[in-house]
């Protein structure tokens, strides 16, 4: 049979002996497998033991201390080592302002910290499908997509549109989200349910428990499970009445009380205490450093580590979650330091291991499929030198990674993929039609969907955008907004290049953007988002008749105020996305129209 030989040099070097062939590239399929020697983690029972784990395919064939491996299985002597299921974060953010910032980097980096299945709470419904085609070119952990639900002026209803996150009052808003989110095949719900903001800045409303009860029943009967962005006691114990499966961060305002603690217990919900975003003493810049507001920093840690401790001892299945690509928590690494945080909170090694990844899979609806190490089980894998089992420290000392039965990272994994090194698909010729608006279905003609946009915050203007009849029996994009008490308010749409915007396409045979429009006398902009770049934009005159605007791709640059270097200059490449808006007086009514939106 043929073998793999691999051996520990100097403690840090791995070496291949033997005449095994090179395994498939990533893209080729899984082949059969034999893990020989290794100490295998049982992630339900906490303990390791000296077995063989054979796979075939995708799925765990065999587990035991005697296991006949059949000829022509490649074999991982893994003596000396650690195997543990691959592990999970039930909370992360795929968003350019994380670290890293590129669909490609973090898959990558989840991978070397051994992270095989995500929950990705970042998405619009309409960006599901490109990005599920993305990562299967890429060698990318497992990516689950919530659908967002959240309230009016709630948290993560404070930047974007209703196409990202839908808003909510009632029941019957409720169970209208889920039903618009099904045919996008979302893998869960997340619900921004509390607007409690930590006390350092104002609240933004919270979810009403029959809202939330319809939410998680019309979840629950599509056979999707329902996350929370719940951080108060007092809007934990409505989750758990309203059979919420998990809390996506954990509770802080206060120590739980063993009354609480029970009621929690007894609702079988579980908890994702996501400690890593919460760390106070965290590397980076602090978003405050008034003594106060650090005081208040620690002190609430203190009573989140303390309710982890106190569900866990209760018997509420605690899982693993981070909040990554949030400020100061990085994607794969802040995976391991959660584990750590867990161990501090009170979770033995072995404790925190098994949060990673049985009691994960069993929270994400998906210990039937994956987390443990059993046959049946899909086989993401993890190898480590030492036993994390024993000292939690051992996770950043991974050695090799299986994912599907195919070994992609480390001993002598074949490279990852090319497309794991770019920061983006390859773009695709720009079509010079963009939008004519004699769609009724929302959509532009380019068949991606149209969306409104607006200032961030929770106090943000009221914008809406209907199509109308012209006068010569065509139609135009109207735009009707009431700007937000605030500085630097916006109205406007946005107009997708792709699906999502997600696929970049290539518009530099063109010289720029034409289109018709008329409307308020207010500052207007048009912008252009581009993939894995900051996106650029060029101001144009707005008068209350119609008028054909050209804007050279050559006059489009940064804009400081928005954070973007006003070095950059466009030329049409890689781009993603089109705004169209304006910025009246704060409280000012505002409108435009718009027709004939293409590329010249």
């Amino acid at each position: 049979m043929n073998r793999w030989r691999i051996r520990l040099w100097l403690g840090a070097s791995w070496v291949l002996a033997g005449s095994a062939p090179p395994l498939p590239t990533y893209a080729a399929g899984p082949t059969a497998l034999a893990i020989e020697g290794a100490d295998v983690f049982d992630a339900i029972d906490g303990r390791t033991r000296r077995e063989t784990v054979l796979v075939r395919g995708d799925r765990i064939t065999a587990v035991g201390e005697h296991v006949a491996v059949p000829p022509g299985t490649r074999i991982v002597d893994a003596t000396g080592l650690t195997l543990t299921p691959g592990l999970f974060d039930l909370h992360t953010h795929w968003t350019s302002a994380g670290v890293p910032a590129t669909v490609p980097a973090i898959a990558t980096a989840y991978l070397k910290s051994g992270v095989t299945t995500v929950n990705d709470f970042n998405e619009a419904p309409e960006a599901y499908a490109p990005l599920r085609a993305w990562l299967t070119g890429l060698a990318a952990p497992h990516v689950r997509f919530a659908a967002r639900i959240s309230t009016v002026g709630g948290h993560g209803a404070d930047w974007a549109d209703q196409a990202t996150t839908r808003w909510i009052t009632t029941a019957e808003d409720g169970r209208a989200a889920v039903s618009a989110a099904l045919p996008y095949r979302p893998d869960l719900i997340k619900a921004f349910t509390d607007g409690w903001r930590y006390g350092m800045s104002p609240d933004n409303t919270s979810m009403n428990e029959d809202a939330l009860a319809a939410v998680a029943s019309a979840a629950h009967d599509a056979g999707l499970k329902v996350f929370t962005h719940t951080v108060t006691v007092q809007r934990g114990l409505i989750a758990a009445r309203a059979h919420v499966d998990a809390l996506a961060h954990i509770l802080q305002d206060s120590v739980l009380t063993p009354t609480e603690v029970e009621e929690i217990h007894r609702s079988g919900m579980g908890e994702v205490p996501t400690l890593a975003v919460y760390d106070p003493d965290k590397p980076g810049p602090l978003s405050s450093k008034a003594p106060q507001q650090v005081a208040q920093r620690h002190e609430k840690f203190a009573n989140a580590l303390r309710n982890v401790k106190l569900l866990h001892d209760a018997g509420v299945p605690i899982g693993v979650g981070t909040d990554a690509g949030m400020p100061g928590t990085p994607h794969g690494p802040s995976t391991l330091h959660e584990l750590a945080l867990l161990v501090r909170a009170g979770l033995t090694p072995a404790e925190a291991l098994t949060a990673a990844t049985a009691t994960s899979a069993r929270l994400a609806g998906i210990a039937a499929d994956r987390g443990t190490i059993a046959v049946g089980q899909r086989a993401d894998l993890d190898l480590f030198q030492d036993n994390p089992a024993t000292d939690i420290s051992a996770v950043h000392h991974l050695v090799a990674v299986i994912e599907d039965g195919r070994l992609i990272w480390g001993m002598d994994a074949p490279p990852l993929p090319d497309a794991n090194r770019q920061d983006h698909r390859p773009a695709t010729p720009a079509q010079l039609l963009i939008d004519d608006f004699e769609r009724s279905d929302g959509r532009t003609s380019l068949d991606t969907l149209r969306t409104v946009a607006a200032d961030r915050g929770p106090d943000r203007s009221i914008v809406v955008a209907t199509i109308i009849p012209d006068d010569a029996g065509h139609h135009i994009l109207s735009i009707q907004a009431e700007m937000s008490q605030k500085k630097a308010p916006y109205a406007g749409i946005v107009l997708p290049l792709s699906r999502g915007a997600i696929d970049p396409v290539d518009a530099h045979r063109w010289a720029g953007v034409r289109f018709m429009v008329r409307g308020s006398a207010c500052p207007a902009r048009i912008t252009l988002d581009q993939a894995a770049l900051p996106s650029l934009e060029a101001p144009f005159t707005v008068q209350d008749r119609w008028q054909t605007v050209n804007v050279p791709f050559s006059t489009f640059h940064g804009s400081p105020a928005h954070g973007r270097p006003d070095t950059l200059a466009g030329n049409g490449s890689d781009l993603t996305a089109i705004g169209l808006g304006g910025a009246c007086t704060a409280g000012s009514p505002f409108w435009m129209q718009i027709g004939q939106v293409r590329f010249y």
